[in-house]
């Protein structure tokens, strides 16, 4: 599966983006879907999961409560809404597909396709 990832840019401490990407190739209804990311000089981790139906979703601690993932599973894309965003959010931002296992992962190496990046700078 081909995933192509935009939505990023530059925004101000408190302001809201929304990432997309989407998926070519294979039938995207299969595949759990996730957001990670990369900030400069740290790992890749996780960020937003979810489930191939779309009714469960995962977040990492740092990011609850401000950001959501959703799917149309119609237009093959995966959405991250992402509010009140700060510095420490400033990464390039990965969409991710996972074909097999049960549901959504928080590994990086559970997923098989990875999109390009969208890079996100959160400055004032």
């Amino acid at each position: 599966v081909q995933l192509q990832a935009s939505g990023g840019g530059l925004v101000q401490p408190g302001d809201s983006l929304r990432l997309s990407c989407t998926a070519s190739g294979r039938t995207f209804s299969s595949d759990v879907m996730a957001w990670f990311r990369q900030g400069p000089g740290k790992e890749r981790e996780f960020v937003a999961g979810i489930s191939r139906s779309g009714y469960t979703t995962d977040y990492a601690d740092s990011v609850k409560g401000r950001f959501t993932i959703s799917r149309d599973n119609a237009k093959n894309t995966v959405y991250l809404q992402m509010n009140s965003l700060k510095p420490d959010d400033t990464a390039d931002y990965f969409c991710a597909a996972r074909s097999g296992g049960v549901g959504v992962s928080q590994s990086v190496a559970r997923y098989d396709n990875w999109g390009q990046g969208t890079q996100v700078t959160v400055s004032s």
